[in-house]
């Protein structure tokens, strides 16, 4: 059996311009994989969890996954 955790992460608004130029940043996503994988978690994927109109992605959840053991 398996048990899941969600982790939100913010993606920033970098550059300039307008129809161009813009980039958005989702931060520091390794270390946070990283430091999970660590404590046993393994990382399955991502959901876009806050979206412009326009289809930029402002916030994404990262799904964590581990095998529970029934006793």
């Amino acid at each position: 059996m398996y048990t899941y955790e969600y982790e939100r992460v913010k993606c920033g608004l970098d550059g300039w311009g307008f129809l161009g130029g813009n980039v958005y940043d989702i931060g520091d996503f390794q270390t946070i994989i990283d430091n999970r994988a660590k404590e046993g978690w393994k990382y399955v994927g991502f959901i876009p969890s806050k979206q412009r109109g326009t289809g930029h992605i402002q916030e994404i959840t990262l799904i964590f996954e581990k095998q529970v053991t029934k006793n």
